[in-house]
C-alpha cells in the first residue's frame, strides 16, 4: 500500500508499505479521507514531539518512521477475532486508544487513560491506503452523512468535549479567543446556544467562517494593540472565556476578560511557562478549567449525528489533496500558513 511516512522533520515520503493485519479486537480500514491538524504540521516541521521516530510504537512491533494521520473515516475491509461485526461498515475513528480498565477509563474519562496512546502519533495512522484500528475507537457513520463530513468527526468531538468542559449555561455570554482549527469546531459545538457568542481572531477569513458557524459577533484584533478591544464588548466580563489560540499571554488575557464568578477554559497548548495573576482569579472566584481530546463513547457518536444533520465540510474544508501530493500540496502550504480552512487528504 501507499503511505506518507515521516522520517524526520521536513522529511516525509510516499512509500510502499506492507498492509496492516487485523489482530484480535482490531480492524483494517480502507481509508477514504484523513484530515490534517496543527499537531500533524508541527510534527512535520519541528518534531519529533509526540511521534516516536526511534522508539517502539505502542500496540505494534514496529520500530522506526511513522505514518501520520489521526482524523479519518473509511470502510472496514478486514476484522479480527471479536470485531467481526464491523466488517463492511463505514466508520469514523477516534484518535486516542484507551485500555478500558484503569481508574479513569472505569469513570468514563477514557481521554485520561493511564495507558492512552494516539493513532497517527504514538503509532501508525491513516495517511495511507489502509490503517489498523482497535475496534473500540470506531463509531459507525450514520446514513446520510458523507465520508468527507465524517472525516471531521474527530476534531468536532474535541470541540464538543471542550464545550461540555466549559460548563456553559443557557443565556451565558461566551468569548472565544482564537477561531482557527480547533476554535471553529468549538463554535460548531456551540451551535444553538441562546446567548452571545463572540469570536475573536487576528484573521478576517477565520472570522467570516466563525459567523457562518454561528458566532453572534466577531472581532478582528491586532496582536500589537496595546488595549484589549474585547473588553469594550463585555464591560462586565464574559460568563465563559474559551482560550483556543495557544499564543503566549493568552491565558492571562482570558482571565482579564472573564466576569466575576465566571469560567475560563484553556484549550490551546502553550508550551512555554506563562505568568498568571492568581490573586485576581481567587478574589473574583473564577473557575479555571482545561480540556484535552475527547471521549469516543459520547463525543464521537454525537459529532457524527451533528454532521449528519449539519454537514460542515463545505464550510470548513479549504482544500482536498490526493495522498500522492500530501507533501507539496498539503504539508508545505500548511507550514507556510498559505491554506485557509481544513485540509483533507483523499485516499
Amino acid at each position: 500500500m501507499r503511505a506518507a511516512v515521516l522520517h524526520a522533520p521536513g522529511d516525509m515520503r510516499i512509500e510502499e508499505y506492507a498492509e496492516p493485519v487485523a489482530g484480535p479486537g482490531t480492524v483494517v480500514l480502507s481509508v477514504a479521507y484523513n484530515g490534517l491538524c496543527g499537531t500533524d504540521v508541527t510534527e512535520y516541521t519541528k518534531g519529533p514531539m509526540m511521534v516516536p521516530l526511534t522508539t517502539r510504537h505502542p500496540g505494534s512491533g514496529h520500530l522506526g518512521p511513522t505514518i501520520l494521520g489521526h482524523e479519518f473515516a473509511g470502510e472496514v475491509v478486514h476484522a479480527g477475532a471479536g470485531a467481526e461485526r464491523w466488517r463492511g461498515r463505514r466508520v469514523a475513528s477516534g484518535a486516542g486508544v484507551s485500555c478500558g480498565g484503569c481508574r479513569r477509563c472505569r469513570q468514563g474519562r477514557t481521554n485520561l487513560c493511564e495507558r492512552y496512546y494516539t493513532l497517527g502519533l504514538s503509532t501508525h495512522g491513516a495517511l495511507a491506503d489502509f490503517v489498523a484500528v482497535p475496534a473500540a475507537t470506531l463509531r459507525e457513520i450514520p446514513d446520510g452523512c458523507a465520508d468527507r463530513d465524517a472525516a471531521l468527526a474527530q476534531p468536532l468531538a474535541v470541540g464538543l468535549h471542550a464545550v461540555d468542559r466549559s460548563g456553559v449555561q443557557r443565556g451565558d455570554t461566551v468569548v472565544l479567543l482564537g477561531a482557527g482549527a480547533i476554535g471553529s469546531f468549538i463554535l460548531a459545538g456551540l451551535a444553538g446556544h441562546d446567548g452571545r457568542v463572540i469570536a475573536v481572531d487576528v484573521d478576517a477569513g477565520r472570522l467570516a467562517a466563525a459567523r457562518r458557524l454561528g458566532a453572534t459577533e466577531t472581532l478582528l484584533v491586532s496582536p500589537d494593540d496595546p488595549e484589549d478591544p474585547v473588553r469594550d464588548l463585555v464591560p462586565d466580563g464574559a460568563d465563559v472565556v474559551i482560550e483556543s489560540s495557544g499564543v503566549p499571554g493568552a491565558a492571562q488575557r482570558a482571565a482579564h476578560l472573564v466576569a466575576m464568578g465566571g469560567t475560563v477554559l484553556l484549550v490551546g497548548l502553550i508550551k512555554a511557562p506563562q505568568s498568571l495573576a492568581l490573586a485576581d482569579l481567587v478574589l473574583r472566584e473564577v473557575t479555571v478549567r482545561t480540556t484535552v481530546a475527547h471521549v469516543c463513547d459520547t463525543d464521537l457518536s454525537r459529532a457524527l449525528e451533528l454532521l449528519r444533520d449539519r454537514p460542515l465540510a463545505d464550510e470548513l474544508v479549504g482544500r482536498v489533496v490526493p495522498l500522492g501530493r500530501v507533501v507539496a500540496d498539503a504539508f508545505e502550504p500548511l507550514a507556510a500558513g498559505a491554506v485557509p480552512g481544513k485540509v483533507l487528504i483523499c485516499v
